[in-house]
């Protein structure tokens, strides 16, 4: 049974180029630069710093220093209406974010509970879910079959649903999807074959989809990988 309090996995993905494209996030994350500060541009705001945290759902450009940057993506998480689009974290705050970029669990969860607006459990069938999205996103999970599992009426199941991860049932499948794609693409997966494994129809409709969350094409995204990794022939 999976953890009804946080049932959402904490991504870890490398941004190994220094510029990411016009994009515009799925979930909050924490942008760090590792070799120095980073910069997100909206059309407001200009943010930068070592670490930065950056809410859902805004279109943006990334400029990173030399090195590139590490995100963490931290799903259903919900800020604060009071902060802005993008605040560079500072103190005791930016060392708990440095750790749980640095795949501390622990740290993670501190993290959460620090900046989480309204922090509370998640409902135990709404956690279920989550976990069988995000562990094959090949299951196609329909709106019907949301409806069943939560034992309520298509639409209030997916209002329910909403409420819950802060996302659409459909906006969450496609980032499970794109998550899982992203972990196999990182073990050395070709496009396509992380494309057809992740649920996508083809490598086309990873790509744009891959480009309009994350910033990049998978293409580049391999490609600034190390070497080391066997099997990454076959991007499109």
């Amino acid at each position: 049974m999976p953890d009804p309090f946080v049932p959402f996995p904490n991504s870890v993905f490398p941004v190994d180029v220094t510029n990411l494209a016009a994009h515009a996030n799925a979930v909050t994350c924490v942008l760090a630069g590792r070799r120095g500060p980073v910069t997100v541009v909206s059309a407001d705001q200009r943010v930068s710093g070592d670490l930065l945290l950056i809410r859902p759902g805004v279109e943006h450009t990334v400029t990173c220093a030399n090195g590139g940057a590490d995100v963490l993506y931290l799903d259903g998480l919900a800020l604060s209406e009071d902060l802005s689009f993008a605040q560079a974290l500072e103190g005791s705050l930016a060392k708990i974010a440095s750790d749980a970029v640095d795949r501390g669990s622990q740290a993670q969860q501190e993290l959460r509970a620090r900046v989480a607006h309204g922090l509370s459990a998640c409902p135990p069938a709404i956690a279920e879910i989550v976990c069988d999205l995000a562990t094959d996103p090949m299951e196609r999970m329909t709106q019907i079959e949301l409806g069943r599992r939560l034992n309520m009426e298509r639409t209030r199941a997916l209002r329910y649903f909403k409420a819950a991860t802060g996302q659409t049932f459909r906006g969450y499948k496609q980032w499970a999807g794109l998550q899982f794609a992203a972990r196999g693409m990182m073990r050395g997966e070709s496009v396509r074959t992380a494309a057809m494994d992740a649920g996508f129809s083809d490598t086309a409709h990873l790509s744009r989809t891959f480009r309009h969350i994350f910033g990049l094409t998978p293409s580049v995204a391999i490609a600034a990988l190390p070497p080391a990794t066997p099997g990454r022939a076959g991007a499109a």
